[in-house]
């Protein structure tokens, strides 16, 4: 033990490298939910939602999981899913503002709980008018300050 530093001596923490310094994006995925859904419905719009994304983008979805025995998993988005809620006004508000800002944009209306495979879904959808869609979730992904924008008036889901 050294006895010749002085009491108060402290150490600095190292400068952070670029391996742990905090990854910022420049892009964003948000769900907005339609404030009245049960629960088991927040889930299942969430996931439906976010599904044709990493399709569709595929600059979203990371590299592949694997644990320390080899077993492979799939990959993953790779930057967060941010999750908000508001009422039905704003859901029809934020549809608008993301097509006018070029944003991707999934929809799922309240009539998709009442289908029961892709093909029902998406007839559904094509028999209504945009502006008359009953939109229980929306998603967007783009620039992340657009996407800010576009979901003014929302909150984060509790």
């Amino acid at each position: 033990m050294r006895t010749d530093a002085p009491a108060t001596a402290h150490h600095e923490a190292p400068e952070p490298t670029a391996e742990l310094a905090p990854v910022r994006f420049d892009t964003k995925i948000a769900v907005l939910l339609r404030e009245d859904l049960e629960p088991w419905q927040r889930l299942n719009v969430t996931a439906f939602l976010v599904s044709g994304l990493g399709s569709t983008t595929p600059e979203v979805v990371g590299e592949p999981y694997a644990d320390a025995d080899g077993t492979a998993y799939l990959p993953m988005f790779r930057q967060p899913v941010l999750v908000f809620e508001g009422a039905k006004e704003l859901m029809a508000a934020v549809r608008r503002r993301g097509l006018s800002r070029s944003l991707t944009t999934g929809v799922f209306t309240a009539d998709l709980f009442a289908t029961g495979n892709d093909r029902d879904n998406r007839a559904a959808v094509r028999a209504v008018h945009g502006e008359q869609l009953d939109l229980v979730g929306i998603a967007v992904y783009g620039a992340r300050s657009a996407v800010d924008k576009v979901l003014k008036g929302a909150r984060m889901h509790p």
